[in-house]
């Protein structure tokens, strides 16, 4: 293990460093199990009105004493949700909902992400968070399930996030954060409000050695929210934020040998190749809301661009090993909320639309030892997707309401192939599709016992639609797209409960039948490239528990347990049968356990268990990963000097049993290199300063 912070540098480092927000209510405070509203199915509601599976992660769980990195961070605790990360920037965390989600080459699939209202997902389904730094993160929503369909071309369901609030006193902090393998974080947010306005702003720089060999990375986030109040009911939020990342390698996978034995080390060729990527990203959205006795109006839009430069691991010899692309992306949307009654009965009728439209300037060249060589392929890639939406909720009486949605999404692919000149590979393809959802919910309102805070049952029937990605159906050795490669549908069946026990404990759960048809598969073409197939039909029999309660002591236990088993139905692969294989990438279960000390000095700490079984990386189930348990501690003290300062050291400790796991996986690579190590025990520190003016 690597320190990148030595000894005499640590009382430096807690005396500058992060998170810590001057406005946080007090500790005892943040133990209370309030009701929360969330915004699941397109409009805010009580949690505990909703029919389907949601959870929000919010507070120290977001970002007290974390290491500000990845989503893993916060999202373990989530039910069905599972979020790998080897620490690998250029190919991003892989986080799946109920198994949609692993098949992703890079960054995320089958799963749509917002910001603040404003979608990071592309309209081919593609979602990078280069963009997000978690030290400007408030709350996370996860809406698990067929309800997700409403947002649609996603199959595994919806990841909301939302960025802190501007404070109502002008409010600066700085944070600075070490550790190991070369570890330095350092972020500056800060903003206010005059009159009408709040602006939030926040600022952060990211630089890692990294474990392995050829796994450096550098990136600068930037962000900035302006909202202002025209009136209580009225208001308009300008929302500006980017990325400049100059580097993030690429180590590649290793054999399982490899794996076990030289784990810090690098694929070969991925140095020969300097592999990895560059990123430069900027986007400019606005969101408006106005909310009436009668219903809601809200409508958003947003413009962005990406320039993005890639090296692959893939010698001139086998094809072209550098992609680059310049993107053009605009998008908007609207929805509008009735809320009268209806023959005497509660009801809230939500309509809306969604249009988005990205134009790729696409380029691959040979790769020559990192350098880049001849081009040989040049085209435009458009897409543009439309998806209007409607949902009904109809309060029928004594704890009983119906719901029912549906959404159509026209997704239209385009490509124009400039070099080759005279290649044929240009086209143009749509699909379509309509996403139905219904379900039922009952409350239990009358004659509750007065200790039984709440107890709810829904039962919930949608379909979701996925298209390949532009990436995804691209020729792997060729001009054009692969005409073959058709989307991906799914029916999901899936009957849930909520349980409250005064302010004392809070506990759901949920079991699900999802059959899916055409799922996207990946492998690895001759030349090393990333291409797509379609599997014929495949079925997920899944369980989600999960519950968080308040013991005596200033305790919290929170814990998520889920249980998945996913099979093929109808592949066949070459000749060979695989109906009755275990699908890749899933594990049969995870699970995870937290208990929290929180005193009301502002002193806090968090031991944390994470257990995830072993699973098959590869279609004909030859090669399989081992069950891994992670143990991580992390703690914190919040103290105030005064009315206006504030400072906040913290310190973690991950992977405190030292344990050599796989933290990601390529799926049906070729040479048995499945296999991405993730850290051993590694270590991270630093401090917060907040000043309130």
């Amino acid at each position: 293990m690597r320190l990148s912070v030595p000894l005499c540098l640590c009382g430096e480092i807690l005396l500058l460093a992060l998170v810590a927000r001057a406005q946080e209510p007090a500790p005892e405070e943040r133990l209370q199990l309030d009701p929360i509203v969330v915004t699941a199915t397109r409009e805010a509601r009580p949690l505990s009105d909703v029919p389907a599976s949601v959870s929000v992660v919010e507070g120290l769980d977001v970002q007290g004493a974390q290491r500000g990195v990845g989503l893993e961070e916060s999202l373990d605790r989530v039910p069905g949700v599972l979020v790998q990360s080897s620490d690998n920037f250029a190919q991003d965390v892989k986080i799946q909902i109920r198994g949609f989600g692993t098949r992703s080459a890079f960054g995320i699939r089958e799963v749509r992400v917002l910001l603040d209202g404003l979608p990071e997902t592309q309209p081919d389904g593609q979602t990078q968070l280069d963009d997000v730094d978690l030290a400007s993160i408030e709350r996370i929503e996860v809406l698990r399930g067929p309800a997700g369909a409403l947002y649609g071309n996603a199959s595994g369901g919806v990841i909301q996030l939302f960025t802190e609030d501007a404070p109502q006193q002008p409010t600066l902090g700085v944070t600075l954060t070490g550790g190991s393998y070369d570890y330095g974080k350092y972020s500056v947010k800060g903003g206010g409000t005059v009159g009408n306005a709040h602006l939030f702003m926040q600022g952060s720089y990211l630089q890692l050695g990294g474990y392995r060999q050829q796994s450096a990375t550098q990136s600068g986030t930037w962000l900035a929210k302006l909202r202002y109040d025209f009136d209580p009911d009225t208001d308009v939020t300008l929302l500006a934020n980017g990325v400049e990342s100059p580097q993030a390698d690429d180590p590649g996978a290793l054999t399982a040998q490899e794996a076990a034995q030289h784990p810090e080390r690098a694929r070969p060729l991925n140095v020969q190749l300097d592999a990895g990527e560059t990123v430069s990203q900027a986007r400019l959205g606005a969101t408006a809301n106005h909310r009436a006795g009668w219903g809601d109006l809200s409508a958003y839009a947003y413009v962005m661009t990406r320039d993005f430069n890639n090296l692959l691991a893939i010698p001139p010899s086998l094809g072209d090993g550098i992609v680059t692309f310049n993107r053009f992306a605009p998008g908007g949307g609207a929805r509008w909320t009735l809320a009268l009654p209806v023959l005497g009965f509660a009801q809230q009728l939500t309509t809306g639309i969604d249009l988005q439209y990205q134009d790729d300037d696409r380029s691959r060249f040979l790769n020559e030892d990192g350098a880049q060589g001849s081009r040989t392929l040049h085209q435009h890639e458009r897409v543009g997707s439309v998806g209007p939406y409607l949902r009904e909720e109809l309060e029928l009486g004594d704890g009983w309401e119906l719901s029912g949605g549906m959404r159509y999404d026209a997704v239209n692919f385009d490509v124009g192939v400039d070099y080759p000149a005279n290649s044929g590979g240009s086209d143009s393809t749509t699909y379509q599709h309509i996403s139905p959802t219904g379900g039922v919910r009952w409350s239990w309102r009358e004659g509750r016992p007065e200790r039984l805070s709440e107890l709810a049952t829904y039962l919930t029937v949608g379909t979701a639609f996925q298209t390949p990605t532009t990436t995804e159906l691209g020729n792997p050795d060729g001009p054009g797209f692969n005409a073959q490669l058709q989307p991906q549908t799914s029916i999901t069946y899936e009957l849930g409960t909520r349980i409250g026990l005064s302010d004392f404990l809070k506990a759901n759960a949920a079991a699900y039948d999802i059959e899916v048809d055409q799922e996207l598969v990946p492998f690895e073409s001759p030349s090393g490239r990333t291409a797509y197939r379609n599997a014929g039909q495949s079925r997920r029999i899944g369980l989600e528990l999960d519950w968080q309660a308040r013991l005596p002591l200033s305790l919290r236990y929170s814990g998520a347990v889920t249980l998945l088993d996913a099979h093929y139905q109808d592949y066949n692969l070459d000749g060979q049968n695989l109906a009755g294989n275990t699908e890749p990438g899933i594990p049969g279960y995870w699970i995870y356990q937290e208990l929290m000390y929180q005193h009301s000095s502002g002193f806090f700490a968090a031991l944390e268990a994470f257990l995830v079984g072993g699973y098959f990386v590869d279609d004909v189930n030859s090669a399989s990963t081992g069950a891994y348990q992670l143990v991580n501690f992390r703690t914190g003290y919040q103290y105030a000097f005064n009315e206006h300062w504030l400072v906040a050291p913290f310190l973690g400790l991950n992977n405190l049993l030292n344990q050599n796991y796989v933290g990601t996986t390529r799926l049906n690579a070729l040479g048995g290199r499945f296999y991405e190590p993730a850290p051993t025990f590694n270590v991270y520190g630093g401090l917060s300063v907040v000043a309130t003016l």
